[in-house]
């Protein structure tokens, strides 16, 4: 085999966003197009001679040819180690398992996580670091940076290696280990939570859907769930994983994964529901008649969490992002524990959880995870939730009415602006920052603004500052609205308003949320023009 040195030219918008690099397949698929990715990831690291990497991803269309050239540009480059998930596929909480004990030095994941998987649809890649976690902004940044200069990279003269194969290949000078992408994942689990307790709740009659869409979880879902705990066959829904998702779209919310919402709604609906999207790091959790927002799941896991033995102990503390409700909040002061609000991007989290400030955090976006692993991750939601029920003895809707009457109720709701002209939503929001500071005091509808501003974050264990993080602004009687564009879509822009009201324990707490947050709607519309600058009159999904 021989080591190829090959010229390229540099792509423009290579720029890593919350979570690496998302684009249209199609655009990934271009000659040189991963090369030069790929090459400027390694020289902004320093180059990966004499490292061990992990590899995996998905799934979705082009997953295994990207992997390919990867590993042929990873031992071109003299890594010593390439970990790879059978038949390329690792789930990224997995992914992040097996850097963290592998010893790696890193890893590359290739997905988009919840969006769309085919030729026509889109296709990311990212790094993550060695321990375990997506690179923070000082890596993107000098990868972005790489990206503008690149001329020349590295690869392989050689075929492709069979992925479907578990054990060690040499591939030029490097090792390529083939592993079976949910052993060790399984293991930890069963270190976190009382498998003999899960057993038992199964055994007891109790019924649960997990819905995998199509995605990477169908494996570690049907092992765990069915082979393990003994779960009745046909409780993983869409269990096989599919290059185009089942040419569905995999994000485990209501509305798009609106069956299993029915389901569980219906009266002879499933004891308990959940869903993981397209690399598995994001989890929905519902009860029979009841959906369980993100934000409330993250504050009832921080309640709760001591009832699983990994956490016997208590928590250290919490983090959310930002655009997350303030559920937590409460539930960390009556523990008397930090809590910690960050930008939106696990990468933020990173940090505290090395220097164990923090043992849960959570994102709006359905992603909770822990300090077990670096990234969010969806299965180990759900089963912190049935370790719970089966603790507790008592339905998801009486866990979450009784968490209301301790903590009150943050009234919680995401509306999606998406495929916005660019032009249209970056013009709304630099005007809307630019008239931040004299809206304070000001009443629009029914409501009257207390404070707005720009989000910064000031990370406390390194010192290092991000700026315009999202624009928030408050409300009279603790209501919140923040918007921000997203860094996941990759067409046109994707414009994000939060919108939150919170209620007293010994208030209304079953108002339906979009009812609840009406007034809130109506201000902050009338506050960014919204209508007027999109031209949208709706958003295109609301949670």
């Amino acid at each position: 085999m021989t080591i190829l040195t090959q010229t390229c030219t540099p792509f423009e918008g290579q720029k890593p966003g919350t979570s690496g690099l998302r684009k249209k397949t199609r655009v990934y698929m271009q000659p040189s197009y991963v090369e030069c990715f790929v090459q400027s990831i390694f020289n902004a690291i320093g180059g990966v001679a004499g490292k061990t990497l992990v590899i995996g991803g998905d799934g979705r269309y082009f997953n295994a040819e990207a992997i390919h050239t990867i590993l042929r540009m990873a031992s071109a480059n003299g890594a010593t180690l390439a970990i790879v998930g059978q038949g390329g596929l690792l789930s990224t909480p997995a992914a992040s398992n097996l850097i963290r004990q592998r010893g790696a030095d890193g890893g590359l994941i290739l997905s988009a996580s919840h969006n769309p998987g085919g030729i026509d649809e889109d296709f990311g890649l990212k790094y993550n670091i060695s321990n375990g976690g997506p690179a923070p902004e000082a890596i993107t940044d000098a990868i972005f940076e790489q990206t503008k200069t690149i001329s020349s990279y590295k690869t392989l003269d050689s075929g492709d290696i069979d992925l479907g194969q578990i054990g060690t290949v040499a591939l030029g000078d490097m090792a390529v280990e083939i592993v079976d992408p949910v052993e060790d994942y399984a293991a930890l689990m069963e270190e976190l939570f009382d498998f003999t307790a899960l057993r038992a709740l199964f055994a007891s009659g109790f019924t649960m859907k997990f819905d995998a869409m199509h995605a990477v979880t169908g494996p570690y879902a049907k092992a765990i769930l069915e082979d393990t705990l003994g779960a009745p066959a046909g409780t993983v829904l869409n269990g096989v994983p599919s290059v185009d998702f089942g040419k569905g779209h995999p994000d485990p919310n209501p509305i798009w994964a609106k069956p299993l919402v029915d389901l569980v709604m219906s009266e002879d609906g499933p004891d308990f529901a959940a869903a993981s999207d397209g690399d598995g790091d994001r989890n929905m959790i519902l009860g029979r008649g009841v959906y369980v927002t993100p934000s409330d799941s993250l504050a009832v896991l921080a309640a709760n969490a001591h009832l699983a033995p990994g956490y016997e102990r208590g928590i250290a503390g919490v983090a959310r992002s930002m655009p997350t409700s303030g559920a937590c909040d409460r539930v960390a002061k009556a523990l008397a524990v930090e809590c910690f609000e960050t930008p939106t991007g696990w990468k933020f989290f990173g940090n505290l959880l090395d220097a164990g400030r923090v043992t849960l955090c959570g994102e709006e976006s359905a992603g909770t995870g822990s300090d077990h692993v670096r990234e969010k991750d969806g299965l180990w939601a759900v089963l912190l939730w049935l370790n719970i029920l089966a603790v507790r003895k008592m339905s998801v809707k009486d866990i979450l009415q009784d968490h209301w009457q301790i903590y009150g109720r943050n009234y919680y709701s995401r509306h999606d602006y998406e495929a916005v002209d660019a032009a249209a939503a970056n013009g709304l929001v630099a005007d809307l920052t630019a008239k931040l500071d004299a809206l304070a005091g000001q009443t629009f509808g029914a409501c009257t603004v207390t404070m707005a501003d720009s989000f910064s974050y000031h990370d406390p264990v390194d010192g290092s500052v991000s700026h315009n993080q999202g624009l928030r602004i408050n409300f009279e009687g603790g209501g919140r609205a923040v918007l921000r564009l997203s860094g996941t879509g990759t067409e046109g822009a994707t414009l994000r308003v939060y919108l939150e009201r919170y209620e007293a324990p010994e208030g209304d707490l079953n108002i339906e949320a979009q009812t609840a947050l009406k007034d809130i709607a109506e201000a902050t519309a009338l506050i960014s023009g919204l209508t007027e600058r999109t031209g949208r009159t709706a958003p295109d999904v609301m949670t």
